[in-house]
């Protein structure tokens, strides 16, 4: 795979005041590690990186860093993207973590896995499902894939592919769950049927409640009836 050049900055103010400083500067603080080295904290052009991560959306990405300080290079090495943190209300790139790589030490990435051609089964009222859409893959770093390409175009109602029937690249292999569904075609009534029961809710049957006696009343009526009954048992006068 190619590595994507990127020039850094070594970042000497790592406290709380210096991160905000960097940030101010439209740059991202950034922390490389791995490969048994102490970390280095780094800052880059915020906009370079985010221009680079847009034309490269969807693929996995290494990069060479070159590593600068005061305008001169002090070190280079390959590296790739471990995670990126935002800024929860606004979304805004707040920092990055990159991981160094060797060329002669397997990697563990992240690729994504993406479909190709209309499968047979939606002309028969069928629904393409999408339920893995990335897969862990090792790897050297040289032969990692920017995606994995699946053609789904023969997948009829009720047929899926599973990780185990991935053509993965040469040299690149998973520990991923073979029995895993990648993607599926499922009948679109079904779907449609599932959707409304889920919307509508089960329906419960009614219940009819028996009415209460007001408070007082069964106490009245067995009055009433203790003295009907005692009317009835009382001797007549002659």
């Amino acid at each position: 795979m190619e590595e994507i050049k990127l020039d850094v900055q070594i970042r000497k103010n790592t406290g709380k005041k210096g991160t905000s400083a960097v940030r101010r500067a439209e740059q991202v603080p950034a922390i490389v590690y791995g490969e048994k080295q102490a970390p280095t904290a780094i800052q880059l052009e915020k906009k370079i990186f985010e221009k680079l991560m847009r034309q490269h959306h969807g693929q996995s990405v290494m990069f060479h860093l070159n590593v600068m300080e005061d305008g001169k290079k002090l070190r280079d090495y390959s590296a790739m993207l471990k995670e990126e943190q935002h800024d929860p209300v606004s979304d805004e790139l707040i920092h990055i973590d990159f991981i160094r790589i060797s060329a002669t030490h397997e990697i563990n990435a992240k690729v994504q896995v993406k479909s190709v051609g209309e499968p047979v089964g939606i002309k028969a009222g069928g629904s393409l499902e999408h339920a893995l859409w990335e897969i862990e893959v090792i790897c050297l770093p040289k032969d990692l894939p920017q995606r994995i390409v699946v053609d789904v175009s023969a997948l009829n109602i009720g047929q899926a592919i599973h990780v185990s029937d991935l053509k993965l690249p040469e040299n690149v292999r998973t520990k991923h769950d073979p029995a895993a569904i990648v993607f599926s075609v499922v009948h679109a009534i079904r779907e449609e049927a599932a959707a409304e029961t889920t919307e509508d809710g089960p329906k419960e049957p009614e219940v009819t409640k028996e009415k209460k006696p007001a408070p007082g009343a069964a106490a009245t009526s067995a009055a009433g009836a203790a003295k009907a009954g005692a009317a009835k048992e009382q001797p007549k006068k002659k």
